[in-house]
């Protein structure tokens, strides 16, 4: 047995690197059928095997307190990189299911909400405080497990990590095998008035720069906002609490902005509550054990 292989054994694995294992072999494999046409999934493929050489330099034994905390939160730093091979998965040319969430969204609300709201409530000041509700997303993803690692409870950044990627893999499969684009591309682009703030400039720059298309059912940024706040709550209710009000705030905000569908939100408040909920009862069942 090789070094490589004694390092990647199945007992040096936690179930975070068998969730990424596990979702990156599918994506792989969906990357290997769309090359034919999609030339770039084949880089994709080398990106794969790159993270697997990765993970056995991550799970060698032996590490300090700074290489021990990077183990637990590596897969925060890979999220940008995963978000960003949906894009390369979903080319333009693949077909959408806006179609059928539109008539959800009817059925649902009685109107194209995300198209409307913005326009039958105008507000200057809403939009300038949505568009930063919509930028916490990243404050709320990572601050909980920073926080944790730097007060030295691994265990709580384990568990925290796990969840939110839990509900990002999820998502991300769904965006590859039942691709929404959503109504930042299906609809022409509100106001410039309503626009014309600075988080908002610096909402459509992120998007102009890393929007995958394809990625708006459900709401990801909904689902592992709520998975985080839930989570992060479970192991300090002051942390949860900061967190409620932004994420409350983006919940809304993705909608009225213009960003999602409201069924995107309510999709995406099911799943991060369902994924949450059950890590969080499985939690308590084990310490009740």
């Amino acid at each position: 047995m090789t070094a490589a292989e004694t390092v990647l054994s199945p007992t040096s694995l936690r179930p975070i690197d068998w969730l990424l294992l596990a979702y990156l072999g599918i994506v792989s494999v969906v990357a290997a059928l769309r090359a034919s046409t999609q030339p770039e999934c084949w880089w994709l493929l080398v990106a794969h095997v790159l993270f697997v050489v990765f993970l056995v330099f991550l799970t060698r034994p032996g590490q300090g307190v700074v290489g021990r905390s990077f183990r637990e939160l590596y897969p925060l730093f890979l999220l940008p990189a995963l978000y960003s091979e949906l894009d390369i998965l979903n080319a333009p040319s693949v077909l959408v299911h806006d179609r059928l969430v539109q008539h959800w969204e009817l059925l649902v609300f009685g109107t194209q909400v995300s198209r409307e709201w913005w326009q039958r409530a105008p507000s200057r000041f809403w939009s300038a405080v949505l568009h930063t509700a919509y930028l916490s997303y990243y404050v709320i993803l990572s601050a909980p497990a920073l926080y944790f690692a730097w007060k030295g409870d691994l265990p709580a950044v384990r568990r925290f990590v796990l969840v939110v990627m839990t509900t990002f893999v999820l998502s991300y499969l769904i965006f590859i095998f039942f691709p929404v684009a959503g109504p930042y591309y299906m609809f022409p682009r509100p106001a410039a008035w309503f626009t014309d703030n600075p988080p908002a400039r610096l909402v459509y720059d992120a998007l102009a720069k890393g929007s995958s298309y394809g990625a708006a059912f459900p709401s990801s940024h909904v689902a592992a906002s709520l998975a985080a706040t839930l989570s992060a709550g479970s192991t300090s209710r002051k942390v949860g609490w900061l967190l409620a009000m932004p994420t409350l705030l983006l919940t809304v905000g993705v909608v009225y902005c213009q960003m999602h569908y409201g069924v995107d939100a309510l999709a995406g408040l099911v799943m991060g509550a369902l994924i949450a909920g059950a890590f969080l009862h499985k939690t308590a069942t084990l310490r009740l054990q």
